[in-house]
């Protein structure tokens, strides 16, 4: 069992941002050698780790400045349903879909290893099942006509950053 603590992944400097990217990179690797040693085929694997790579260290961590291991479980959505909509050129369900799937599995790894709750991680899992929601979500941003950005953005709002 590894050892891992939430005030680890604490973020309050950028000493504690490069601290906690750097710790994240490990324990998504390490994250990926346990999905490897179930037997699962190393393509799937890295897809996984990928997805949640993706939204631990460019969301959480790179954009929100969160805590990887205590998220709201609403980041989530607030990634799938806004913030990967638009940073990415064409989002697509396609695209999404695996890394909501890597996402769920790299909660269900911390819940495995005691370091958070396993209500927290089935929120996020349920979170990360939502692919009608975010499939909308995507059908409605390529939709935008005018001025419809505004309401677009506060029907899943992706809340701005604390000073």
């Amino acid at each position: 069992m590894i050892d891992i603590k939430a005030e680890d992944y604490r973020i309050n400097n950028l000493d504690d941002e490069i601290r906690a990217d750097q710790r994240s990179a490990e324990l998504l690797r390490t994250f990926h050698r346990e999905l490897l040693d179930t037997g699962i085929d190393p393509l799937e694997a890295g897809q996984l780790a990928h997805g949640a790579d993706y939204f631990v260290r460019d969301f959480l961590i790179g954009n929100r400045r969160r805590n990887i291991i205590t998220p709201d479980p609403l980041c989530v959505k607030q990634f799938a349903g806004h913030w990967y909509i638009i940073r990415n050129l064409e989002p697509n369900i396609d695209e999404l879909a695996p890394m909501l799937d890597g996402i769920a599995a790299f909660y269900t790894f911390l819940e495995n290893h005691n370091a958070m709750s396993a209500e927290q991680a089935e929120q996020i899992r349920c979170h990360c099942q939502e692919l009608s929601f975010y499939r909308q979500r995507i059908a409605d941003f390529w939709a935008i006509e005018d001025n419809g950005y505004d309401q677009w953005r506060k029907d899943c709002p992706l809340p701005s950053l604390e000073s």
